[in-house]
């Protein structure tokens, strides 16, 4: 096979591969923990997938993450409890803000 053609099928075969994940469909979830040094962890799970992300200055995010309704869960740090949001939709190409968790 001639070099040319080499390339073609590997620039065919990558625009392909780009094209694919050009249909995953993600978003962003954002809030805040007070009191701010209150937890140093978030987790956001979906099915049988677990993400995590850490606080700063009282604020989390997760970017570019799939579709689907997660269970965000705040890790306290003691002597405060553990919160949990369930039911946090991430639509396409959206923010959702869970807004204020207030740790106890």
């Amino acid at each position: 096979m001639k070099r040319t053609a080499i390339n073609y099928f590997m620039i065919t075969g990558l625009a392909i591969i780009l094209f694919s994940f050009s249909f995953i469909k993600t978003g962003n979830i954002r809030g805040k923990v007070l009191p701010a040094g209150a937890a140093s962890e978030v987790f956001a799970v979906l099915g049988v997938d677990t993400l995590k992300t850490t606080v700063s200055n009282g604020n989390f995010a997760f970017q570019n993450i799939k579709t689907g309704t997660y269970t965000i869960l705040v890790k306290a740090i003691s002597p405060y409890q553990d919160a949990s949001i369930k039911n946090v939709a991430v639509i396409d190409s959206v923010t959702t803000d869970v807004g204020v968790v207030k740790l106890q």
